[in-house]
């Protein structure tokens, strides 16, 4: 059954691509258009000037501004699309380091997001539906791909990587017992999208949620989109401590637990049911002082997520 689109265009004005507490990244949600501006690299992109000309594009974990290229800013348009097999390179370079230096069948991670065209999206050039990959969300049935090798790498590694023990046996439940209704919430895109494209991206999302629920062809399927739980798994910088104390040498005046690398993060983190963090071996080049990049996992009750709409659209308003 066809989507039910919510077309809108909206003009933004110049906004600094730098880090923030709530980091300015994003993408955006099928049929709305927005115009904004975007980072080109000199030395990778030629042409047209788009990132889709880079052979290597980055995510939320890639420093786009240390390498001392020169960059300008560019107009761009984008739209959202369906998801399909020729977007298999973009989603799966997008996915580069999900699972810190794993390895784990991400081949079959990326085929299952394009497979599902009803629920999730592909952020690219407006009237260029060829175009690179410049993001992407879904939200996946942790029963309904059991089967999967790719999820049953994903499952390995969370249960390896929680080292908590209370978090550990609420880890378990959700993968082992509640899987039926927990939906793996994936979304990657490049570091230099502007904040203001996060709400309609989940508006989209939840909203084709729903619609799957009355719009898919089987019982079966419409079940598998009635999530209780939401899982995700994402990076954020945490405050380093020494013997327990959180350090501050320099005495600075007192330091945030946490910085957010995806804005949305900080409302998922501050409405989860629960959450844990672990070391990752995968580094970035940006480097945060007294912070160190982790990964975290959170566990959102779906009936959160209206909140969790509304508070971002309040945030991405201030930022």
């Amino acid at each position: 059954m066809p989507r039910r689109p919510t077309k809108r265009r909206q003009i933004l004005g110049n906004r600094p691509l730098t880090f923030s507490p709530f980091a300015r990244t994003s993408c955006m949600a099928r049929n709305h258009i927005l115009k904004t501006k975007v980072m080109k690299s000199h030395s990778k992109h030629e042409g047209n000037g788009f990132i889709r000309k880079s052979p290597e594009p980055q995510s939320e974990s890639s420093d786009s501004s240390s390498s001392g290229e020169e960059l300008e800013e560019i107009q761009a348009d984008f739209a959202f699309f369906d998801p399909k097999p020729d977007d298999f390179h973009g989603v799966k370079t997008l996915l580069q380091n999900y699972l810190d230096k794993t390895r784990w069948d991400d081949i079959g991670f990326s085929d299952l997001i394009l497979g599902q065209t009803t629920v999730g999206s592909v952020v690219k050039i407006e009237g260029d539906e060829d175009s690179g990959v410049f993001g992407f969300i879904t939200a996946l049935n942790l029963e309904r791909y059991k089967d999967s090798r790719s999820i049953m790498d994903l499952k390995q590694y969370l249960l390896k990587v929680c080292k908590d023990n209370e978090r550990e046996n609420d880890l378990k439940k959700l993968l082992e017992e509640q899987t039926s209704s927990v939906g793996l919430i994936v979304s990657q895109r490049l570091v230099n999208l502007p904040p203001q494209l996060l709400p309609p991206l989940y508006d989209a999302l939840f909203d084709e949620i729903s619609w799957a629920t009355e719009d898919e062809p089987t019982k079966e399927l419409q079940d598998s989109f009635r999530f209780k739980l939401y899982i995700l798994i994402s990076k954020i910088y945490k405050l380093k401590t020494t013997n327990g104390k959180k350090t501050n040498r320099k005495k600075k005046p007192i330091q945030e637990s946490f910085i957010y690398v995806k804005a949305e993060d900080e409302i998922f983190h501050k409405l989860c049911l629960w959450s844990f963090c672990f070391p990752l071996h995968t580094q970035t080049a940006s480097k945060v002082e007294d912070y160190e990049l982790m990964g975290i996992v959170m566990a959102v009750e779906a009936s959160k997520v209206p909140t969790f709409r509304n508070e971002l659209k309040a945030l991405i308003s201030e930022s």
